[in-house]
């Protein structure tokens, strides 16, 4: 077993560490930082909970090392609000049209939408759902999720804005 240092910077803050070779950046942001909101579940990138961002891409923190992160920075769903607890749009969009569902996988998929919509990007609602096809939500009620991808993609009003 061979322990390697590392520093990063998670929602803005920095953290330095030291972690074994085979731990994956999930399970060192939920059991070394505390950033529970990172959900592990299938453990081979399939499902999509575990999603994060590192220098603003989504990927699949149950694949990737934690060394691999060495002088990178992380964004969870956590850093996502404001400061004050304005949520992020992607969040918004997401409590709006009763997208978050149980929960579980939510986080991964309002980090996969705000990587897509990041810098200002305005993504389309073909490619919000393709983005989607890479997650699995267990709830099986994706209705909730594609209204949300409709007000992110600027075509729908939010819910309870409607005439």
């Amino acid at each position: 077993m061979s322990e390697h240092r590392i520093e990063l910077t998670v929602n803005g803050h920095r953290h330095s560490a030291s972690v074994e070779a085979r731990t994956t950046l999930g399970e060192f942001l939920r059991e070394g930082l505390g950033y529970t909101g990172t959900h592990l579940a299938c453990e081979h990138g399939v499902c999509g909970a575990c999603t994060v961002m590192v220098e603003g891409k989504a990927v699949r923190s149950c694949l990737m090392l934690a060394v691999q992160a060495d002088n990178c920075a992380v964004t969870t769903v956590e850093g996502l609000a404001d400061a004050d607890g304005t949520l992020h749009p992607v969040q918004q969009a997401m409590r709006d049209n009763y997208g978050l569902q149980c929960g579980f996988c939510t986080p991964g998929v309002v980090i996969t939408f705000a990587a897509l919509s990041a810098n200002g990007a305005k993504p389309s609602v073909a490619e919000l759902e393709a983005a989607m096809s890479g997650h699995i939500c267990r709830c099986t009620g994706y209705q909730g999720i594609r209204r949300a991808i409709r007000q992110i993609a600027g075509v729908a009003q939010p819910a309870g804005e409607h005439a």
